[in-house]
């Protein structure tokens, strides 16, 4: 699949149905902002960007209230009527997440304002939180190619990936909270079981009513043979990726999107980092483009978490194979999305649905890291 083939996707998963108005939303939320803070609170612009994520909309908002200004970013869940990615949005345990990892580490994160759980004000539960300034890889073009990543010195690449594995390792060791910030167990299953658990869910309910794919199910059967004795479980992030971190002179200065938070075994986070990389950097081979076949390779994000903790990642096949899984999930659905909202047609092989099946298969065949040059 081409680079621009890749962009359209990302594009038509965010399809215009689902945008809100932002002078609906500058109304709605000046309104709501002055029942907080005093009359004399404003809001003075909103805007939608154009890069907005897949899941729950980003709105930046300036404000001001008690005599000084605030660049907002404001967290909304998506309407029901944009057949939403997931099936259920908690931005007040997000945001109680994040509080939570700011109370118990340094990791880099906004500052928190308010959470506000009804749907008077926007339609929607929101929360709000300072807006750092920074830059973020980006998803559309990848950065492996043409952006401020791929333009940097290999020592610079190298710092970002020494930061990034550290905010892992910071991750790690805030302590897992209790109660239902983050899903736990049920019963006797082990948490890396329940995981598994809640993405066959996820699948399921984004299956309903249409044929599921057969390497998805294959996959799943795969997992479940190969399912490694965890005895070391954390806090993980679970959308551990470098596009979810802005930076600043290649340091991180935020953490951002914590939907995909669970208690499990740390390699949780580093195989999905090591395998998004994978992934943007097999989109630029098949493009014919360099891309940085050198950056954030297995055995030195491997080598730098132990480095920086004293823990040796293990069972990295399987814990990549099950990270090209849920990506796989993840796409299906959004796939799935843009075929609801007319922006793509229905393939006639569900597995075409999969960007990357290609390298699923590779990983299922124990064949994938043999080729990684």
């Amino acid at each position: 699949m081409a680079a621009t083939d890749d962009a359209k996707n990302a594009q038509v998963a965010r399809p215009s149905e689902s945008r809100r108005d932002p002078e609906w939303l500058r109304q709605r939320l000046d309104r709501w902002l002055r029942q907080h803070e005093g009359s004399d609170a404003r809001v003075t612009s909103v805007t939608v960007p154009e890069s907005n994520g897949m899941s729950s909309e980003t709105l930046l908002a300036e404000a001001s209230w008690g005599g000084q200004d605030h660049s907002l970013v404001v967290r909304v869940a998506p309407q029901a009527d944009s057949d939403p990615v997931f099936p259920r949005y908690d931005l007040d345990g997000q945001f109680r997440l994040i509080e939570h990892v700011r109370a118990h580490s340094d990791v880099p994160l906004p500052r928190l304002w308010w959470s506000e759980t009804g749907d008077a004000a926007l339609g929607a539960p929101f929360f709000v939180m300072d807006r750092v300034d920074g830059d973020v890889p980006p998803d559309v073009m990848p950065y492996n190619f043409g952006s401020w990543v791929s333009e940097a010195t290999e020592e610079q690449r190298a710092q970002l990936m020494r930061e990034s594995v550290a905010v892992l390792a910071k991750v790690h060791a805030v302590p897992i909270p209790d109660g239902d910030l983050v899903a736990p167990p049920v019963g006797d299953e082990s948490p890396l079981r329940a995981h598994v658990r809640r993405l066959r869910e996820f699948y399921d309910w984004a299956t309903q009513g249409r044929a599921g794919s057969p390497l998805i199910e294959r996959a799943f059967a795969w997992v479940d043979e190969n399912l490694p004795e965890v005895d070391d479980n954390v806090l993980t992030w679970g959308d551990a990726r470098i596009g979810n971190i802005m930076y600043r002179d290649f340091t991180p200065v935020a953490v951002l999107d914590w939907e995909m938070a669970a208690i499990g075994p740390r390699e949780l986070d580093i195989a999905w980092m090591i395998f998004l990389h994978r992934f943007f950097q097999n989109l630029a081979e098949m493009a014919t483009l360099d891309g940085l076949p050198d950056f954030l390779r297995r055995e030195d994000v491997a080598a730098e978490y132990l480095n920086q903790t004293g823990y040796q990642p293990k069972n990295l096949d399987f814990y990549t194979a099950y990270s090209a899984l849920i990506h796989a999930v993840i796409m299906f659905r959004i796939q799935c999305r843009a075929i609801h909202f007319g922006h793509a047609e229905e393939p006639t092989d569900p597995d075409e649905l999969i960007m990357h099946r290609v390298t699923l298969e590779a990983m299922l065949a124990g064949t994938y890291w043999g080729q990684v040059k």
